[in-house]
């Protein structure tokens, strides 16, 4: 049994875990404002907010619910845009008429609950953050003026009657339903159910798993890892990170703990899909999901990171270079989860990069990303880390091209010498994101841009003069 609010309603289901939400709130529950469209993610028209209680607050964040397992609603509050309803237009949907956002009508749903729980969730609030809360929304007809305008009407609205962010506040000022104001409370006296270990599929935030194969997960019975307590957290000592498997990079991005930890994160995180997709994709699914293009298992790989793996108590560390053995195969034993992964601090004298190329920058998935760790001192690359994805059959970490720059001094004649390696090494095969020959392009290039933010002392690099080489 399953137990979750549904906008105001208490809902106990024994429909099967593995449905996807969105199908059983428009045929369960016959909600049809939020709309099947893409059934990838991509488009944000099934938008709906998940309210999690932490302590005594609950936390709200966006997620596409066309491939949101149901069973990682429960205990949760799922607000759909009916949920945001009242006897009049809220202030968020009244902008969108006035500055007319919507056309056709199917991504207006979505955008109404983006922008919404954008306000929901946060106590500041900024023209960025709110244009940001909505790069999962795709808008095919209306044209994104008129909906960046009526976000510029909601943020002055807000900035002047509620100048106090919160849940009771936005109630107060009518921006959303009363009914808030009880959610805590009826949170809190839902039952947590049991759940068996045995052999089922083992299930994160599935978001590839729905994409590949959605109507299979219903037939299945499935072990939820995405709130089991054991696999979240972060802890920094003796200048090592270690972070629970079903954390989400949602859940990274947010930390100032793990942002401290991995530089230049601020930027990564950017590249990394969109705020829905960030807010349910576990950092453990990613891993194990083995997708040879997989964006945080290419940063992992280049901070030479090492897996927990467990199983019935029994522990083992993997290094995650280890982990891949062939095309969606790991060294994942019968039987084992992966707990945790951890990574040595990068120190001051270390350049951590990422960078993909994608037909849309910040929510795509890649047609090859790059990311290197470098420890540079006196000139000199101490170690080096490289991987790569997108040109072979597994996440590259790059042994060869690593190896060669280890204990060398940084020149552009070392970095020339050094792309016949990377070449080398590299297997890309021709596919719907490009040509052998463009990705082998884009991983040299993408190679030389790791370099962009190093500073020599004596003759400067020339990075341009080796691309056009």
């Amino acid at each position: 049994m399953i137990s979750f609010i549904l906008n105001q309603q208490t809902i106990q289901t024994d429909a099967p875990p593995g449905m996807a939400l969105l199908d059983f709130i428009r045929k369960n529950q016959q909600l049809k404002g939020s709309k099947l469209v893409c059934k990838e993610g991509e488009c944000g028209a099934c938008s709906v907010l998940v309210g999690e209680l932490r302590k005594d607050r609950i936390f709200y964040q966006s997620m596409t619910s066309c491939i949101t397992p149901l069973v990682n609603a429960q205990g949760k509050h799922i607000v759909t845009i009916e949920g945001l309803n009242m006897e009049q237009l809220s202030p968020v949907q009244q902008a969108m008429v006035d500055q007319y956002g919507t056309q056709c009508g199917f991504c207006t749903p979505g955008f109404v609950v983006s922008l919404s729980g954008y306000l929901i969730a946060n106590v500041r609030i900024s023209r960025e953050g709110i244009i940001a809360s909505i790069d999962g929304n795709i808008c095919r007809c209306t044209g994104y003026k008129s909906i960046e305008r009526a976000a510029d009407v909601i943020l002055e609205r807000v900035n002047r009657e509620v100048p106090e962010l919160s849940i009771s506040n936005l109630v107060a000022k009518d921006f959303i339903p009363s009914y808030f104001n009880a959610i805590p409370s009826r949170l809190s006296k839902l039952e947590k159910p049991a759940y068996k270990k045995n052999g089922q599929v083992k299930l994160g935030g599935g978001t590839d798993l729905y994409v590949q194969r959605p109507y299979k997960m219903y037939e299945n019975a499935v072990l939820p890892l995405y709130d089991q307590a054991s696999l979240n957290g972060i802890d920094i000592s003796g200048g090592i990170c270690t972070f629970g498997a079903a954390l989400t990079m949602g859940d990274l991005g947010r930390s100032a703990i793990f942002k401290k930890a991995l530089p230049d994160a601020d930027y990564i995180f950017k590249l990394l899909s969109s705020t829905q997709i960030r807010n349910m994709a576990t950092i453990g699914g990613n891993l194990v999901n083995a997708s040879p293009i997989g964006d945080f298992t290419i940063l992992l790989l280049a901070l030479d990171s090492t897996l927990v793996v467990e199983k019935n108590g029994v522990k083992r560390n993997l290094p995650l270079r280890d982990f891949y053995l062939d095309y969606k195969k790991t060294d994942l034993r019968e039987g084992e989860i992966v707990e945790q992964i951890k990574f040595k601090i990068p120190t001051e004298t270390m350049s951590v990069h990422f960078e993909k190329v994608s037909q849309r920058k910040y929510f795509d998935i890649a047609s090859v990303n790059f990311a290197a760790t470098l420890d540079i001192s006196d000139q000199v690359i101490q170690s080096a880390h490289l991987a790569v994805g997108g040109v072979g059959p597994i996440p590259m970490y790059l042994h060869k091209t690593s190896d060669f720059l280890k204990g060398k001094k940084l020149t552009n004649d070392l970095l020339q010498k050094c792309l016949p390696v990377l070449n080398k090494e590299i297997t890309p095969i021709s596919d719907a994101r490009g040509s052998a020959t463009y990705k082998r392009l884009l991983a040299r290039q993408l190679f030389i841009a790791q370099f962009l933010k190093i500073k020599t002392t004596d003759a400067p690099l020339d990075l341009q003069k080796i691309i056009t080489v």
